[in-house]
C-alpha cells in the first residue's frame, strides 16, 4: 500500500484538470438527486437564517441543531430581534447546544450589523468575514447560499472529503495542511452550479465520506478519489497528534433554601462565560466556611451526589455535586451576578449542559424522596 505522501502530486496535470472538472459536476448532480433539501434553513435567500444555521452547525451535528435552530429563530426571527435582545436571553436559547462563544459572537455580530450596516446583512464575503465569530469558510457559505456568488468553502467535513479525494496527508488543523486543502478547494470549485456543489460537499462529508466506515460504494466521486484508489481511505485525513488531556476536578455547591437554589453568572471570557452555574469550590475547601464567607449562608451538609464527567476540547472535568441545606442566610446588597431560582425554573435559564444534568438528577432525587 502506498502512502499519501508518495502519491500526492503524482497525477499528470492534464489528467488532473479533467478530473477536477468532473468532480464539481458530479458533486452538484449527486446533490440534486440524493442530497438534503428539506432542512429548515434551506430554500431561502435570507442571509440571517443561513448565518444562524452555519454558526450552529459548527462542531455540531444536523440532528442536534434542528430543534435548537427552530426555537432560536422563533424567538429571534431577524437580525434586529437578535441585536436588541438581552445577552441572557440569547444564551438561554442556546443553552445545551455547547460551545457558547458561538452564541456570544452571534449576538455581537448582530449588534454590529445593526449599528454599522443599518440592520442589513452585508453583501460581500469580505464584509461578512469581518463580523465577530465568522471565518473564511463560514462567510463563503453564507454568501454562496444567500447571493449565489462563487466562493470555496472548507468546513470540517469538507476537509475530510478533500484530504481523501486529493490524498493530502497531515492533520487538517495544521496550518500547512490547511493551506493545501484550501488550494484544493479553490482548484476544484466549479464555475457553474456553485450552490448545489457547495451543499453537495456538505452533504457528502456529513453522510457519505464520514470519519468512520465511509460509504465509498455510494460516493459519486470515488472514481477520481486518490484515497479510494490507493487504499488510503482509513488513514486520511491524518488524526490530531495525540496528547494526554489534563484533568480537573471541582465541587459544585447546590445551596437549597425555601425551594430555590443559588446560581452565579460565570465571567466572560472563559468556559461557560455569561452562563448561570452553581457555585464552585475545590475538593480541599471547607465547604461550610466557603458558604458562610462567600454567600452568608449557614449550611447543613446534605447528600453528596454521583460525579458528573464532562469533556472539553483541551481538558476533562469531574464535577462533584454537593447538596447543601441552607438553615439561615444573611442578605447582602450588590450581588447582581447571583440569583436564587426555584428549582423548577433553573432549566429555563442559560445554563451549561452539565448543570442541566445535575438539575435533572436533583429533581429525580426530590421526586424519589416525596
Amino acid at each position: 500500500m502506498r502512502r499519501a505522501a508518495d502519491i500526492a502530486g503524482s497525477i499528470p496535470q492534464q489528467i488532473q484538470g479533467v478530473a477536477d472538472a468532473a468532480f464539481g459536476r458530479d458533486v452538484a448532480a449527486w446533490q440534486r438527486e440524493h442530497g438534503r433539501h428539506t432542512l429548515p434553513w434551506q430554500n431561502t435567500r435570507d442571509a440571517y437564517a443561513i448565518w444562524v444555521s452555519e454558526i450552529m452547525l459548527q462542531q455540531t451535528q444536523v440532528t442536534t441543531v434542528v430543534p435548537y435552530y427552530e426555537r432560536f429563530m422563533k424567538r429571534f426571527p431577524d437580525v434586529l430581534a437578535l441585536a436588541n435582545a438581552a445577552p441572557d436571553d440569547v444564551l438561554a436559547h442556546w443553552s445545551g447546544l455547547g460551545y457558547y462563544s458561538r452564541a456570544r459572537h452571534l449576538h455581537r455580530a448582530a449588534i454590529a450589523i445593526r449599528d454599522l450596516h443599518g440592520g442589513r446583512f452585508p453583501d460581500t464575503v469580505e464584509a461578512v468575514e469581518s463580523l465577530p465569530g465568522i471565518g473564511r469558510s463560514t462567510a463563503a457559505a453564507i454568501v454562496v447560499f444567500s447571493r449565489g456568488t462563487r466562493h470555496a468553502i472548507l468546513d470540517g467535513n469538507v476537509k475530510r472529503l478533500l484530504a481523501r479525494y486529493c490524498a493530502i496527508p497531515g492533520y487538517p488543523g495544521d496550518a500547512k495542511t490547511a493551506a493545501k486543502l484550501w488550494e484544493a478547494a479553490e482548484r476544484l470549485l466549479p464555475h457553474d452550479d456553485v450552490e448545489a456543489y457547495t451543499q453537495g460537499l456538505m452533504d457528502l462529508g456529513a453522510t457519505i465520506c464520514v470519519r468512520s466506515r465511509p460509504r465509498c460504494d455510494a460516493c459519486p466521486v470515488r472514481a477520481g478519489c486518490a484515497a479510494f484508489r490507493e487504499g488510503l481511505v482509513d488513514v486520511l485525513p491524518s488524526p490530531r497528534p495525540r496528547k494526554p488531556l489534563p484533568h480537573k476536578s471541582i465541587v459544585m455547591l447546590i445551596l437549597e433554601h425555601d425551594g430555590a437554589v443559588l446560581l452565579e453568572k460565570r465571567p466572560a471570557p472563559g468556559i461557560w462565560g455569561g452562563l448561570w452555574s452553581f457555585p464552585e469550590a475545590a475538593a480541599s475547601d471547607d465547604i461550610a466556611a466557603v458558604c458562610a464567607e462567600r454567600y452568608g449562608a449557614d449550611v447543613a451538609h446534605g447528600e453528596r451526589m454521583a460525579d458528573v464527567e464532562h469533556g472539553f476540547t483541551h481538558y476533562t472535568l469531574t464535577i462533584s455535586p454537593q447538596r447543601l441545606h441552607v438553615r439561615a442566610i444573611e442578605l447582602r446588597a450588590g450581588e447582581a451576578q447571583r440569583v436564587w431560582l426555584p428549582l423548577a425554573e433553573v432549566t429555563d435559564a442559560a445554563i451549561p449542559a452539565p448543570v442541566r444534568r445535575i438539575v435533572d438528577l436533583v429533581n429525580a432525587q426530590s421526586r424519589a424522596d416525596e
